[in-house]
């Protein structure tokens, strides 16, 4: 269980801080809830104790999470990894990584369809992933750190450069 002010990822919402836990009533039932502040995304999300399994709800990444992180996204065969050339196969597999909460496997999106857009480009859907995913783990690594948004996107910039 997590307590208040801990920094948390939500998967496909990013990370935030557990500002609060309240009795909610949901549907009837009193339950107790995570009140969760994203402020990347200057929202505020609400999710039960008993979801936060399975939900994929974890701490931010550590040090060494982070160095992993730069790693992968310094790593230019990374782009060979995913090659297939089916567009909604490639679209498939990177949203699973998404959806996993890994950050590890969200940097790996990040750097394949960065390195796809400069090289062929991108069709609409992967452009809105891809900057779903730069979200996510801007988020993340932006907490993790202690840094500004700002910060996070020029290091990003950085690397992929």
């Amino acid at each position: 269980m997590f307590k208040v002010g801990d920094k948390v990822v939500y998967p496909m919402h990013g990370a935030g801080i557990i500002e609060a836990i309240e009795e909610r009533e949901i549907l009837g039932q009193k339950k107790k809830c995570y009140i969760m502040r994203f402020p990347l995304g200057d929202m505020k999300v609400m999710l039960p104790l008993e979801s936060e399994k399975a939900v994929g709800l974890r701490q931010v990444v550590d040090e060494q999470g982070i160095q992993e992180v730069i790693e992968i996204i310094k790593e230019k065969r990374t782009a060979s990894v995913n090659t297939a050339s089916n567009w909604n196969h490639r679209y498939r597999a990177n949203l699973e990584k998404i959806r996993s909460g890994n950050i590890c496997k969200v940097a790996e999106v990040v750097s394949i369809l960065s390195r796809r857009e400069q090289d062929k480009g991108l069709s609409a859907g992967e452009r809105k992933m891809l900057e779903n995913a730069r979200q996510i783990l801007i988020s993340e690594l932006a907490l993790a750190r202690n840094y500004e948004k700002g910060q996070v996107e020029t290091m990003l910039e950085k690397l992929l450069a």
